[in-house]
């Protein structure tokens, strides 16, 4: 199942709209749109920003599922096919 696929199914089911797995799918629909975005406009320094800060709220929101479902942590990242996060 490629990214755009599995992130549109998240976005069509209304119910689950504030569930954790949700939020961070949709906030790596933005940080696609975003670098898309920012490889023809590189010098687009509002844009660089608005990623950083969806990038941090997306990086917590991982935190915080990894602590509390470690499963479903590892089936998102799998999914989404992004890294996993460092633990110092």
């Amino acid at each position: 199942m490629s990214k755009k696929l599995f992130i549109s199914s998240y976005l069509l089911s209304k119910e689950k709209t504030g569930s954790v797995e949700f939020q961070i799918s949709h906030l790596t629909n933005k940080v696609l749109k975003l670098t898309d975005h920012l490889k023809f406009h590189s010098k687009d320094y509002s844009s660089q920003r608005g990623l950083w800060k969806i990038l941090g709220k997306r990086k917590r929101l991982l935190n915080y599922l990894s602590q509390k479902n470690l499963p479903s942590y590892e089936n998102l990242i799998n999914k989404l096919s992004i890294r996993k996060l460092k633990i110092r």
